[in-house]
């Protein structure tokens, strides 16, 4: 499994192997103008902040896809995480919507991102992600996807980071989603030790991001403590709680 550490200080992702950086970041208040140093790492969409707080992106599929472009010179850009729509009970009932609603904004941004890359004005390759809430809407949200999910796509696993607590919870939607197309290769969004320490869990992970670490630690703007705990996370003993 590849972990990605989240990064909130621009000036620390030349410091570790694989970082996960939000959108937020880079065109917040105090909008990034000069470059910066990293090795590789992802773009997040910056959606739970934006979605709860706004209720929708504050970006187009057109002008996100212009950042993508902006910020792919700066290290080794993989995949830019698409404009998803979280699916926890809190989100749904500030927002007034549904699941399936949230499911249908989020395959129609994917859709819209893949057009504009099919029409080459990105290089970088959209991560879709797949949203709901219980095992059996996620499976559904692998089906409405139908033939835009390629063959062993990459595939970012969203609302599932406020389950961490739960590990079984979380089992159960990859489990779903793999039992449809067991192709995928599966990114899970803020998984923290307590899920990653169990095998049933981090074998059907492809790859996953935390901040956990900047939470905990009394140093968060030292990236050493980034390091620490991503060196922990990798070679912590794994558990087989629940298979």
């Amino acid at each position: 499994m590849i972990f990605f550490t989240g990064i909130s200080n621009i000036s620390h992702a030349s410091k570790v192997d694989y970082s996960f950086i939000s959108i937020n970041r880079l065109i917040g208040k105090r909008k990034r103008k000069s470059d910066f140093e990293a090795k590789t790492w992802i773009m997040d969409s910056g959606a739970f902040s934006q979605v709860s707080t706004y209720g929708d992106h504050h970006l187009t599929a057109g002008e996100y896809a212009e950042e993508i472009n902006r910020w792919s010179r700066c290290g080794i850009l993989v995949r830019a995480v698409a404009q998803d729509y979280m699916c926890e009970d809190f989100i749904l009932d500030k927002l007034g919507r549904t699941v399936e609603e949230h499911q249908k904004m989020t395959i129609n941004n994917y859709v819209q991102l893949e057009l504009i890359r099919e029409r080459k004005e990105i290089d970088v390759p959209i991560m879709p992600v797949l949203q709901g809430y219980e095992p059996e809407e996620y499976a559904k949200h692998v089906q409405d996807y139908g033939s835009s999910l390629k063959q062993n796509a990459w595939v970012g696993v969203g609302s599932i980071c406020k389950r961490n607590s739960n590990p079984e919870s979380v089992i159960d939607v990859l489990k779903a989603i793999l039992e449809i197309r067991p192709d995928l290769r599966l990114h899970g969004f803020g998984i923290k030790k307590t899920c990653l320490q169990d095998s049933a869990i981090r074998d059907r992970l492809f790859s996953a991001d935390s901040m956990a670490w900047s939470f905990k630690s009394p140093k968060k703007e030292d990236p050493k403590e980034a390091i620490k705990y991503r060196n922990r996370i990798l070679n912590m003993p794994v558990q087989s709680n629940f298979l």
